[in-house]
C-alpha cells in the first residue's frame, strides 16, 4: 500500500458538449489549465458511444490485464477518475472508470475502464487540482499496466524544524 497527503488547488466544473470527443476535450481542458495532478470527483452525462474494456470471449489468464475493448452506444454515464501526467509520453494520463446504461436495453448497465467516448446532449465534470505532491503515471513492467505514483514525502524524523 502507498499513500501521500495531497493539496488541493482549483476546482472546475467543466461541461463537454454534444458531439465533443470525452478524452481530447479533457486532455485539451487540463493543457489550457496548466493542470497535471488531479481528480474528477464525478462525472455524468450522456455519451452517444464509448469503448470500455471488456469481452465477451473467455479470459484466457484473469491474473492479466485485458486490453480488449468493446463499444456501446447511446449510454446514460456516471463516473470518477484520477489525473496523472505520463512522463514518458509528456501528456496526461487519466484513468477513468464509468458505469453506462444502455438506454436502448432497458438500462442494462455496463462498468468498465473507459477507453474513449463520444458525448450525446451534455457530460458534466467536477475538476479538483491537486498542487502536491505531483501525480504521475508509469507502466509497471512487472504488472504490464500503468500505476500512479506520487513523490515519497519526507520522514518526519528527517525534517528539518524551525
Amino acid at each position: 500500500m502507498r499513500a501521500t497527503p495531497i493539496t488541493t488547488g482549483r476546482k472546475y466544473v467543466l461541461v463537454l458538449d454534444h458531439g465533443d470527443d470525452f478524452f481530447p476535450s479533457l486532455e485539451k481542458f487540463c493543457r489550457d489549465n496548466e493542470i497535471r495532478s488531479g481528480h474528477i470527483p464525478t462525472l455524468i452525462g450522456g455519451f452517444r458511444s464509448a469503448e470500455i474494456v471488456g469481452t465477451s470471449k473467455p479470459l484466457e489468464n484473469p491474473e492479466t490485464p485485458l486490453w480488449a475493448a468493446v463499444t456501446v452506444h447511446n449510454l446514460e454515464v456516471i463516473g470518477s477518475g484520477t489525473l496523472a501526467w505520463d512522463p514518458e509520453t509528456d501528456r496526461l494520463a487519466p484513468h477513468i472508470h464509468v458505469t453506462t446504461g444502455l438506454k436502448a436495453s432497458s438500462a442494462e448497465a455496463r462498468t468498465s475502464h473507459l477507453v474513449s467516448a463520444q458525448v450525446q446532449f451534455i457530460t458534466e465534470l467536477v475538476v479538483e487540482e491537486f498542487t502536491g505532491p505531483a501525480l504521475t503515471r508509469s507502466r509497471d513492467l512487472s504488472l504490464n499496466v500503468p500505476l500512479l505514483r506520487f513523490e515519497p514525502e519526507v520522514p518526519r524524523a528527517c525534517r528539518l524544524t524551525p
